[in-house]
């Protein structure tokens, strides 16, 4: 499988490409990422990047030891992504979502769930959602700086950071996201093994 993975690598491209087409009064851009959780990220690396051919575009290592985020091209301007945690549940139909948005600090779902969904939106106009959000009735967070810094979040925008992001929930308590990127990534963008399995 090691050639599989090696032969899939990006080419160094740029992952993102916009679109300008929009869709509602948020100007939603299509979907940024979809994140699931697996056990073993070293299997779903396989998987998706060696056997489905989705490149590996952006490795995140959890500050803490908390786990892995991983995101991989799935075309057509869309990412899948997949959350590893070490200390995480196991896979238990019912158990499909976290309990409550990350910036509360409700990060962990079960293997094979799906964590969150995000939505594509233009990184010149994220700042106006969350008043619009509110203004709507919907509890949301801030908007967060994604780094590359141990906890992965900054205060502030700066040249590190590589998406910025609204958590909200819908009124099953799925939790959702507006995510802007804020750069294109590009090899030196996948620089942490993956996470070994959990629980065999």
């Amino acid at each position: 499988m090691a050639g599989a993975l090696e032969g899939s690598k990006s080419s160094g491209a740029p992952a993102m490409a916009y679109s300008n087409q929009t869709t509602g009064p948020f100007g939603v851009r299509g979907i940024n990422h979809l994140a699931l959780v697996c056990s073993d990220m070293a299997a779903t690396v396989a998987f998706y990047e060696g056997l489905l051919g989705m490149p590996l575009v952006k490795t995140v290592e959890l500050g803490g030891g908390l786990g892995q985020h991983f995101f991989f091209d799935a075309g057509g301007n869309n990412q899948l992504a997949f959350f590893w945690f070490p200390h995480g549940p196991g896979g238990a139909p019912g158990i499909a979502m976290p309990a409550d948005r990350p910036d509360r600090g409700g990060i962990h779902s079960a293997h094979g769930s799906m964590n969150h969904l995000a939505f594509n939106v233009d990184c010149e106009t994220i700042d106006s959602l969350v008043p619009r959000l509110r203004d709507a009735g919907i509890d949301c967070s801030e908007v967060v700086n994604h780094d590359e810094s141990e906890w992965g979040v900054s205060p502030d925008l700066h040249d590190g950071v590589f998406v910025r992001s609204i958590y909200f929930q819908d009124p099953d308590g799925i939790v959702l996201e507006f995510a802007a990127w804020t750069r294109h990534l590009g090899p030196e963008d996948v620089s942490h093994e993956p996470g070994p399995s959990v629980g065999g």
